[in-house]
């Protein structure tokens, strides 16, 4: 399926560069076709990418990857990526066939690893229409290897890691309230607890604590509610409270364990797990409470640990059968698509990347997905095990 796209372009006067925080007042409006396969995601758009060296090269190529675009040879390139790094990150785009300026721009940063993340987030902005990507965050847990958990949070692709918590406890389940603060479940007080961690001033604060233990956290893509499990009850059901704790509701009210909310993009639903029927199913229910549906996914049995796109047309989640595999189905339910073996997904902004873990238990590795070709490039490990990925917002 093909659809062309008119879109204005900023470009530079003759053959100038921009500053980064500067652009030329020339305008120019271009046609650029894009291509998508039967389930509506972008086909690769072809490039190829010359005049760059060392980290910056590398850097742009695997930022590309798992943006939709790919670099392939001259000859067989729709658009042509030029620049240098020579000093600062310098960029170009030409449109092959109609010899168009598409995009040029000069960076400066703290680092040209850093410049050419916010190149290659212009690209994809350009030639796909997707949000980039590279400037992204997103946060993890990690083991020691004796079962004790920190959270941390890195670059998407795994670089600049840093550790938020040094309690030395059992940890889960982290995930972002917005871009500056951080829930997860943690056994610091004795019990699991649900906690808010702002990221800015190292606060900490108690969202959900006690009776009985309360764990897998998500917060509403408005940043007011938190989504969560709770066993006060005696069995552990689905609860949602304000972002400060207040105002807590009970959700569902089953006898068999359920697990693992995420949020609609709209707000208005939560998708979580149930072992009501026996074997895990995904169910969603009105963020507000009613009657919990069940989700169909069809080819995919013991479905657990569900993520919703930001676009909203996709629930990626985890099938047990012997080992984990991922699996993905629209929103409203369906047949399910299998992607690769793995558990814990979580989406990029661009709604076409996940990110996930696999390996073996304290073992764990991150990796990157591109979920319509199912590439994939695992992250470095940080420690012993790296799990329950969740990427910033």
């Amino acid at each position: 399926m093909k659809l062309s796209i008119l879109f204005a372009a900023l470009l530079c006067i003759g053959s100038g560069w921009f500053d980064h925080s500067a652009f030329g007042q020339a305008e120019t409006r271009l046609r650029v076709e894009r291509d998508f396969d039967e389930n509506g995601f972008l086909q690769p758009v072809p490039v190829s990418i010359s005049g760059f060296s060392g980290e910056v090269d590398s850097v742009l190529k695997h930022d590309l990857l798992f943006m939709g675009i790919k670099n392939v040879l001259p000859t067989e390139a729709k658009y042509l990526i030029s620049g240098s790094n020579a000093g600062r990150v310098e960029g170009r785009v030409i449109q092959k066939s109609t010899k168009e300026q598409i995009l040029a721009k000069a960076y400066t940063g703290s680092s040209q690893r850093s410049q050419a993340h916010a190149l290659t987030d212009d690209i994809a902005k350009a030639l796909t229409g997707l949000p980039g990507i590279a400037q992204t965050k997103v946060t993890f847990k990690v083991e020691t290897g004796t079962s004790i958990g920190e959270i941390y949070i890195a670059d998407y692709d795994g670089y600049n890691a840093q550790a938020v918590t040094r309690d030395g406890s059992l940890i889960s389940a982290p995930c972002w309230g917005g871009r500056t603060t951080l829930f997860y479940s943690s056994y610091k007080l004795g019990k699991p607890a649900v906690f808010s961690h702002e990221l800015t001033s190292g606060a900490r604060h108690a969202v959900a604590r006690g009776p009985g233990s309360s764990m897998s956290p998500a917060v509403s893509p408005d940043g007011r509610k938190v989504a969560y499990i709770c066993d006060k009850g005696g069995s552990p059901n689905l609860y949602v409270c304000d972002a400060d704790g207040n105002n807590v509701q009970q959700l569902s009210r089953s006898r068999d364990a359920e697990s693992s909310p995420c949020w609609s993009p709209d707000g208005r639903t939560i998708c979580f797990v149930s072992r009501e029927r026996g074997p895990a199913n995904l169910y969603t229910i009105s963020a507000t409470g009613g009657t919990k549906r069940r989700l169909e996914t069809v080819n995919a049995n013991n479905a657990t640990e569900p993520a919703w796109s930001p676009d909203g047309k996709w629930i990626a989640f985890t099938s047990q059968r012997g080992g984990f595999d991922l699996f993905l189905v629209r929103s409203q339910g369906g047949v399910a698509m299998p992607l690769t073996s793995g558990e814990d997904p979580t989406w990029a902004p661009n709604s076409r990347t996940i990110i996930f873990c696999k390996g073996p238990d304290h073992g764990k590795v991150l990796s990157l997905l591109d979920v319509p070709t199912k590439q994939f490039k695992d992250i470095a490990r940080i420690l012993e095990s790296n799990s329950q990925p969740s990427w910033a917002p």
